[in-house]
């Protein structure tokens, strides 16, 4: 089995384009060490350390619905939600390497994972 380094996502809600398209589906890719260093010498999160999770989202979300470049002004419109459920997610496929959840039965202690989906609000 081939080492999995991006990973398939559905927006909750989804980020609308300037003509009132609608994206949800993406591709986030595994981050490298460079990815989290590099923007720490961005003016902007110089500025505000928030900012970070701006520009690293635009360094490793490669495919969103049909926009051509995935930009740090694509990432600062989604909508508060989409945010969220993108940090979550970056945690979990670089934490474990996949976008599921392993976890075990409280009765049986038998071994799983899971893909949280996110219902909305």
């Amino acid at each position: 089995m081939a080492f999995q380094t991006e990973f398939e996502f559905t927006l909750p809600k989804g980020y609308v384009d300037e003509d009132g398209n609608l994206h949800k589906k993406g591709i986030m890719r595994l981050a490298t060490a460079a990815d989290e260093i590099l923007p720490l010498k961005d003016s902007r999160v110089q500025t505000n350390p928030a900012y970070l999770t701006v520009i690293l989202f635009s360094r490793v979300i490669t495919k969103l619905g049909d926009i051509k470049a995935i930009n740090t002004k694509v990432i600062e419109n989604l909508f508060a939600s989409d945010l969220s459920y993108l940090q979550d997610f970056y945690r979990r496929i670089n934490e474990n390497g996949s976008g599921k959840i392993k976890t075990e039965c409280p009765k049986c202690q038998h071994h799983f994972e899971f893909e949280v989906e996110y219902r909305g609000e």
